[in-house]
């Protein structure tokens, strides 16, 4: 458990944060698909992405990792080896759903596991999908979710529908295997996307690869079979999800924080938290290296988070603060995260004495004055994280389980406390 210290952030600071995950996980999995070799700079190591990296050495890959935060894959042209033992996958979704597909790529059969937490996630959806086009794969418990079984020896390709209500994951674990099947894939979203921008990051990571998407909005996909992905140097940029929480800090406390290495028009979805918080009332500044948010007196908003889930509880955080009733919309796929985030944000803000209730899909915010409390995170690193950021401004909060930030920040303490005075 870690006390968060309050009153106590600098009036004006800068802070880096790491690699995005999002892009991190995608650039990996193409790398190790490649034809040659990949080199990856600014990789995020983190506990889901080293989760991802292990299962792409047991599926044959060859991945080196340098001192000088390069990583250098091997691609196997999506040739798999047999892995004898199951492959362990945490409660890392994002492993899960996209290598469960690139498991498809294989002529056996593949065991994809996770913890007691993922295996309530559902995965349903990607399951029927890969039906669709000849894979051999089943959720060994019947119940939807992992642990799953995949064996891609009779995949073939071809036309396919996929409910993307849930996840975007889904669609972007069909995407990027797509290339590697005989006949290519035509993806039909019957429902979704949830997430828009994470599939047009999947997209990117393609054509960086050298395979390009025909599209029609987010409702038809269409790839070419007996590709593969090029070789080359990549790298990843900053992460947008965990700069939310710094100009979070900046807008509770008053205070003007830049996050480097951030640019406006990434693909990154959770880039437009900034604007949000402008929307609110903050002073919003865009500079050649990154976006600098600075607090002034808070306002509530009400508006639609479902293409940015994962600073819907930074958001909620921030509205604790806001005058009046804030009101996030479309963000009940927040179920099935880490936790459910949406009862998670509400249990710990009533314990800090705000007022904060959540239906089907909507989360709702009465701002007014915090008071400390401690924060019990769920085993989810998006509710520590946030929940700091609270503590920033009222005293005797405390974070349990503070490690489970390792997740997909593993330094984010040390950068937090570069904030202070």
């Amino acid at each position: 458990m870690i006390e968060i210290k309050p009153y106590n952030i600098k009036d004006r600071c800068e802070v880096a944060v790491p690699g995005s995950k999002s892009f991190s996980h995608r650039i990996l999995i193409a790398s190790a698909l490649s034809e040659g070799v990949c080199s990856i700079d600014n990789a995020l190591l983190s506990e889901d992405t080293l989760l991802t990296m292990q299962a792409l050495r047991q599926m044959g890959v060859r991945i080196e990792e340098n001192p000088d935060n390069r990583l250098l894959v091997y691609g196997n042209s999506g040739v798999l080896r047999l892995s004898t033992e199951p492959i362990y996958l945490g409660n890392s979704g994002t492993s899960m759903r996209l290598l469960t597909a690139v498991a498809a790529l294989g002529k056996n059969a593949f065991k994809l596991l996770g913890n007691e937490r993922m295996n309530e996630r559902p995965i349903q959806p990607l399951i029927d999908a890969l039906l669709q086009i000849g894979v051999q794969v089943r959720s060994i418990s019947n119940n939807g979710c992992p642990p799953v079984e995949v064996n891609g020896e009779n995949m073939v390709g071809g036309a396919v529908d996929i409910d993307s209500r849930i996840s975007s994951q889904y669609l972007t674990a069909l995407l990027l295997i797509a290339p590697y099947t005989d006949n290519g894939l035509i993806i039909k979203v019957s429902e979704g996307p949830v997430s828009k921008p994470y599939v047009d990051l999947t997209i990117d990571v393609m054509a960086r690869f050298g395979v390009s998407v025909k599209r029609e909005g987010y409702n038809l996909f269409q790839v070419g079979g007996k590709q593969t992905y090029r070789e080359g140097a990549y790298e990843v940029e900053a992460d947008g999800s965990q700069a939310g929480y710094f100009w979070a800090a900046a807008a509770i406390c008053g205070t003007e924080v830049k996050v480097k290495g951030i640019v406006e028009d990434s693909c990154q979805g959770d880039v437009k938290f900034s604007k949000i918080l402008e929307s609110m009332g903050c002073l919003y500044q865009k500079d050649t290296d990154g976006i600098t948010i600075s607090g002034r007196n808070l306002r509530a908003v009400e508006i639609d988070m479902g293409d940015m889930p994962d600073t819907v509880p930074t958001l909620a955080v921030v509205a604790a603060f806001a005058e009046g009733t804030t009101v996030i919309k479309n963000v009940s796929h927040l179920k099935t995260k880490e936790s459910d985030r949406l009862r998670s944000v509400v249990n710990e803000l009533v314990k800090m004495g705000i007022t904060a209730r959540c239906s089907d899909d909507e989360l709702m915010v009465t701002g007014g004055q915090p008071r400390g409390a401690e924060i019990e995170t769920y085993g989810d690193h998006r509710i520590a994280m946030s929940f700091a950021v609270a503590g920033l401004a009222t005293p005797g909060t405390k974070i349990q389980d503070e490690t489970c930030v390792d997740k997909s920040f593993p330094n984010f303490w040390e950068v937090f406390e570069g904030m202070y005075r």
